[in-house]
């Protein structure tokens, strides 16, 4: 089972984008843009002839870009937008997201899912205790952890074949097996 993948996340349930990068600050003085990557595919962002951006807390208000120039750079991506002249114009785009239309992204293999695609997913453990709905996926380098808000408080489950017994994404329900610990209490 796969446990998840990271190509692009949004915190909005159900987008039309998926975001491929951050704004980080400008590059330089002619406009161009220093970007944190955010997708598993960084090689084929060069096929892209618009970005959407959006700033993560308004992610309805997006406004579309036709690309210049794009490379990528010491492990990040240097982007030059049409419109986007100076520092000044670059350093109003700083923080915002990079994205493209969720259908122009990389189609996903069985058993992997977007992140954005789990949160409100209701979590019950394997004897049917409901324990809540995903919240907000935390990105720990070792595994992602599920933060799950219910009765019992905000649960913190870690997305590993252990733990994750079953996801249906379609029906937003996801079986997790409780290791000791897991609630706070020994069990």
């Amino acid at each position: 089972m796969s446990i998840g993948r990271k190509s692009g996340s949004t915190g909005v349930s159900g987008p039309r984008y998926v975001s491929v990068g951050e704004v980080v600050r400008p590059h330089g003085v002619r406009g161009e843009l220093r970007v944190r990557i955010l997708t598993e595919y960084p090689e084929r962002l060069h096929v892209h002839t618009h970005f959407y951006l959006a700033h993560p807390d308004s992610a309805e208000l997006v406004h579309r870009y036709t690309v210049e120039r794009i490379r990528l750079h010491r492990g990040v991506l240097l982007l030059k937008l049409e419109g986007c002249d100076d520092r000044n114009a670059a350093e109003a785009l700083r923080g915002m997201l990079v994205q493209i239309p969720l259908e122009d992204a990389v189609p996903l293999e069985e058993g992997e899912y977007y992140l954005f695609q789990l949160l409100g997913v209701e979590v019950e453990t394997e004897h049917g205790e409901r324990l809540g709905r995903v919240v907000e996926v935390l990105e720990t380098g070792a595994n992602d952890v599920y933060v799950v808000r219910g009765p019992r408080g905000e649960v913190l489950v870690p997305a590993i074949s252990e733990v994750v017994r079953q996801l249906d994404l379609a029906a937003k329900r996801m079986i997790i097996h409780l290791m000791p610990g897991l609630l706070g209490d020994e069990e």
